[in-house]
């Protein structure tokens, strides 16, 4: 029975679906150069900000052609280090009472030291 549904039928090549009714959003060229020299073209809907830069097909940023875009500069936050994901989760007390205890049980010979032989 499947062969004889899809019997003629270029599978993927060709759209079951038709675009009538469709409409279709009005679309403007933003035009963009790379430190190459290579010109290219965008398109955009007519109502986008466009970015400033566009990756060209060489690999290189492209610059906005021709229109000038304020780039929003993203907030920077700072590093985290260990001892501040730590500090995040306990109190410098509980790490106290956990050090002790440690201490206590190494000792106390109920924790063997870890040497690394090289």
């Amino acid at each position: 029975m499947a062969e004889r549904s899809l019997r003629g039928m270029k599978i993927g090549a060709n759209s079951l679906e038709t675009d009538r009714g469709v409409a279709f959003v009005e679309r403007r060229d933003v035009y963009y150069v790379c430190p190459q020299g290579h010109d290219f073209a965008v398109p955009l809907v007519i109502d986008a900000v466009p970015p400033a830069t566009w990756d060209c097909r060489c690999g290189q940023k492209g610059k906005l052609r021709d229109e000038t875009v304020e780039e929003e500069a993203k907030p920077v936050k700072p590093p985290r280090t260990h001892w501040d994901m730590l500090m995040e989760r306990r109190e410098v007390g509980d790490l106290q009472v956990l050090l002790d205890e440690r201490l206590e049980l190494l000792r106390a010979g109920k924790l063997r030291q870890r040497f690394s032989r090289r």
